[in-house]
């Protein structure tokens, strides 16, 4: 996640379906500025006008990995594209196929790593006996 350190410390904004993502994220001590796309009602539009407000020229999409997350995605992606916003997806596409089917929301990446230290850490401990 160091480069996502970086564009955050750029004041590169994400962009998350809602309140528990921007949770989960700062579980993981990943802060920063954060748009959410799918909370009070908000539309496509109103989503899309926030993120212009910001004058950012990068943006993180971090949508869920489930079929709505990948098309809001998608379309962001290419809504943004077309305002001149550069829609980074990288660290979405590298979780997505980090996760596979194991999760398909955001706010359930944090418990997901949680569980994989605990398994690590059970299987260095194992491999030492």
């Amino acid at each position: 996640m160091d480069n996502l350190t970086i564009e955050l410390s750029r004041g590169t904004p994400i962009i998350v379906e809602g309140k528990k993502d921007a949770k989960a994220l700062k579980e993981l001590k990943i802060s920063g500025e954060i748009i959410y796309a799918k909370t009070s009602g908000k539309t496509f539009l109103d989503v899309v006008r926030e993120i212009e407000e910001t004058r950012k020229n990068d943006v993180i999409l971090l949508m869920d990995f489930d079929s709505r997350g990948r098309e809001w995605t998608r379309r962001l992606a290419d809504y943004l594209e077309r305002m001149k916003v550069r829609p980074n997806l990288v660290f979405w596409r590298r979780l997505s196929s980090l996760v596979g089917r194991d999760i398909e929301e955001i706010e359930g990446l944090s418990a997901y790593i949680q569980t994989l230290k605990r398994k690590i850490g059970r299987n260095i401990l194992d491999m030492e006996q």
